[in-house]
């Protein structure tokens, strides 16, 4: 009897180690498995992290490029025009792409990307200085028109050749096709709140008389050259 007590203890223990080695082979596999989608989990979870945080890093160095520059170009303009600022001459040449007598306060806001209030304290800086005449608008009463004066266009003429020259100094390192893409990426981007910008492609009203026209020829030869070179120094940089 004792024996066979003995044969069952032992089959029983058996059992038990087998069950218990099957349960362990469960857990240690299962766990295994857990480890494993875990991992998996936290590398794809960190790399869409990662991929996340380069997006929103990239978008702020991009923002914060764009509003340094936008400072930068402000400064250097003013250095470059001399007789306008460049919130100014930018205002002028708003003017002078607007019809007659669309020229109001809202419309060259609206050229300009800036408000109503910013115009105004533009505009009459340079009524102030004789460049610029506010009469009132024909077609509605609560409106103005903001025409450019004999003395505000010859100061754009002598302003607008500094102007030439500063454009070529100021993307002396860009092609045609690198300009074009630049003015399409710009384009896209204002449009982010859904408002397209109201550009300047269309002809200005402000046309060159015959005493300027020799001028305008002159600084077109000159602007030609200077790009003619740029696009050699930008070739042989390459090289």
């Amino acid at each position: 009897m004792k024996i066979y007590g003995l044969l069952d203890e032992g089959i029983c223990k058996s059992k038990v180690s087998v069950k218990t080695q099957i349960i362990d082979n469960i857990l240690t596999n299962s766990q295994n498995a857990i480890k494993l989608q875990l991992d998996n989990i936290l590398t794809n979870g960190g790399k869409i992290f990662m991929d996340i945080y380069r997006e929103i890093f990239l978008m702020q160095q991009t923002y914060a490029t764009l509003f340094s520059l936008a400072n930068k170009l402000q400064v250097k303009g003013d250095e470059y025009l001399g007789d306008l600022t460049s919130r100014q001459y930018m205002t002028m040449v708003a003017i002078a792409h607007l019809t007659e007598g669309k020229a109001t306060f809202n419309n060259i806001a609206r050229k300009l990307g800036t408000t109503k209030q910013n115009v105004k304290q533009i505009i009459t800086a340079m009524e102030k200085k004789g460049y610029i005449d506010v009469i009132p608008n024909p077609e509605d009463r609560r409106a103005v028109n903001v025409i450019i004066t004999e003395a505000g266009k010859q100061v754009v003429y002598q302003v607008s050749e500094r102007g030439i020259f500063f454009m070529a100094e100021l993307f002396k390192d860009f092609s045609t096709e690198e300009l074009e893409n630049i003015w399409k990426m710009l384009k896209k981007l204002y449009r982010f709140d859904g408002e397209e910008q109201d550009g300047f492609e269309e002809d200005s009203n402000l046309k060159a008389d015959e005493s300027h026209k020799e001028d305008v020829t002159r600084i077109l030869k000159e602007f030609e050259e200077i790009r003619k070179n740029q696009k050699m120094e930008r070739e042989s940089y390459e090289e």
